[in-house]
This record gives C-alpha cells, structure tokens and sequence, in this order.
C-alpha cells in the first residue's frame, strides 16, 4: 500500500463521529491550574530579585524597589494560596486524596514556613516607610542585613523542595496503602 500523507493527516486529526462537541474557551480547572503554575513562577522570581537588590550599600531607588518587589510577592503568595485552595477543593484529585497525602502536608507545611520567614524581610521592608517618605536611605546594621539574606536564603531553598514533593505526589507517592 502507498502511503497517502494527506489521507493519514485527516485520520490523525478526524474527529471521531460520535465525538462530544468541544467546549468553547478554557475550562476552569485548567485555567486555576494555569494560574496556580504562574503564580508559583511569580513568585520564585520575585524573591529571587529581591535576594539579588538586597545588597549593600543600599541606595534610595533600590530600597523603593525592595518594598514594591515585596508587596508584589505577598500577593504573589496569596495567589498561589487561593488557587492551590481551588485546585483542592473543586479543581483536583478530591479533598479525600490531599488530605491523606502525607507530601501534601510536607508542601502545605513548607509554604506556610516559607509564609513564616518572610514576615521578617517584609516587617523590615515597611518600617522603611518612613525613610523612604523622607527621601532617605534605611539605615540597615550588618546584622539586620545577614539575618534579612539568610532569611530570603532560607525561602528559596525550601520553595525548591515544593516542587519536587509535587512531582512525587503526581506519580503517586505519599498516599497509604
């Protein structure tokens, strides 16, 4: 038999006759899982610039930037909340599966850590306020300045390790027998 390519592109993209018509735009479950993704990305990135415009010697426009760049991850953060809690409740595998997944824990337990820590770097960032209303640098003492860096340190390592739970939990790992 001669092998007729147009003839096995229409068989490859042929709809099947008793084919459910397709919905238009996108479902929601794909579009919560969509922004769920983006926002975890969001806020990667984020705290991975304020890990690099923390740096000394501070300078006015770098710490402006420094408390913008914070407020964006904070809403960053809610965003991955609220659309992992829709992924949970509506969107996922089921509540009963999440709740019976120990790595769902750990990750759950991770990002309210991660939650934890950056209170610090954003408790620092607003007391700047009124420095920053003045037109004056933030006066940061060494040692404000180390446990700030190790602190956002900390955060990007263990926003590391959620992904890498996620990715044991989608082959099925963390759920009792």
């Amino acid at each position: 038999a001669v092998f007729n390519a147009v003839s096995a592109t229409q068989v490859v993209f042929q709809r099947p006759v008793n084919a459910q018509p397709r919905a238009q735009g996108i479902p929601m479950a794909q579009a919560i899982a969509a922004l769920h993704y983006l926002s975890i990305l969001l806020l990667f990135a984020l705290l991975g610039i304020e890990h690099l415009q923390f740096k000394q010697p501070l300078d006015l426009a770098r710490a402006r930037r420094l408390v913008l760049i914070d407020i964006a991850y904070g809403v960053s953060a809610s965003l991955v909340l609220f659309s992992g809690a829709a992924r949970v409740i509506w969107y996922g595998k089921g509540l009963d599966y999440y709740l019976h997944n120990g790595l769902f824990h750990a990750k759950v337990g991770l990002f309210l850590l991660v939650g934890v820590l950056s209170t610090l770097p954003t408790f620092v960032f607003l007391n700047w306020r009124n420095a920053l209303q003045a037109g004056q640098v933030p006066d940061v003492s060494p040692r404000q300045r180390q446990w700030l860096t190790l602190c956002i340190r900390l955060e990007l390592l263990l926003l590391l390790i959620i992904p890498l739970l996620a990715m044991l939990m989608a082959r099925g790992y963390g759920v009792a027998p």
